[in-house]
């Protein structure tokens, strides 16, 4: 029998981030959801109440280091059974090399990159004690980066390479460690790419974010002889 969830979900006021959030509450797991829109938070709290046990809500910017530790310091006083953190949030641009301007790299580097590193650092004791999980939504840049997306793909291949470190140091402590790569998924910040792009938005040909949470969630579930490294899922449907 798998035992309960108990997850931390950055990025989880919409998109992959929410759609995991109601996954683990369909089983019956409680949740801390965080957040920078305290109204979007809310209503995914609200939705997820009816299966879970539990429903915390944070919000915050975690780009600043404050956030980070005030968080870390939320979860231990009021969530101290937590065992998942699953880092959804981030950023995300589109422009040629010669025009994405450092302080935009840099900017992405403190989302992307040193916000999960910050946090993860930060939960790790309560983590280990709990034997737990740990889950970073990449990208398929993270695996293999495209025109006009050095800049972001740059900080996914960099998570990938803290996703792997990390599990190379703590599997023997009982946690496990997946990175998930997906395609693109019909969620707002997909939407905002193709209209930046010039193309026809049509979300029934992407992949969806409850495709995404499903894959993860049955990953979390498994029993404990086993574990799921890294996943790349692709849209059925092969739209760009």
């Amino acid at each position: 029998m798998s035992r309960e969830l108990n997850a931390i979900i950055t990025g989880a006021s919409s998109g992959i981030g929410k759609a995991i959030a109601l996954a683990i509450a369909s089983v019956g797991g409680s949740l801390c959801l965080i957040g920078r829109d305290k109204k979007r938070l809310e209503q995914v709290a609200q939705a997820s109440r009816a299966a879970a046990r539990r429903t915390l809500v944070f919000p915050a910017d975690l780009s600043a280091d404050h956030a980070v530790e005030d968080l870390a310091r939320y979860v231990k006083q009021n969530f101290n059974s937590a065992d998942t953190l699953v880092h959804c949030a981030g950023a995300h641009t589109v422009g040629s090399f010669e025009k994405i301007s450092v302080d935009v790299l840099d900017r992405l580097y403190r989302l992307n990159l040193r916000m999960p590193y910050a946090l993860t650092q930060a939960l790790l004791p309560l983590l280990k004690s709990q034997k737990g999980q740990i889950v970073f939504v990449n990208s398929s840049q993270g695996l293999q980066a495209r025109a006009k997306a050095s800049a972001f793909a740059s900080t996914q291949h960099a998570l990938k390479a803290v996703a792997d470190g990390l599990r190379q140091e703590i599997n023997a402590e009982g946690i496990r460690v997946l990175s998930v790569f997906p395609g693109r998924t019909a969620t707002p910040r997909t939407k905002a790419l193709f209209e930046n792009e010039g193309q026809a938005y049509r979300p029934e040909l992407l992949l969806q974010p409850e495709d995404v949470a499903q894959i993860i969630l049955n990953a979390l579930q498994l029993p404990r002889t086993a574990e799921v490294t890294n996943i790349e899922v692709r849209p059925l449907a092969k739209s760009y």
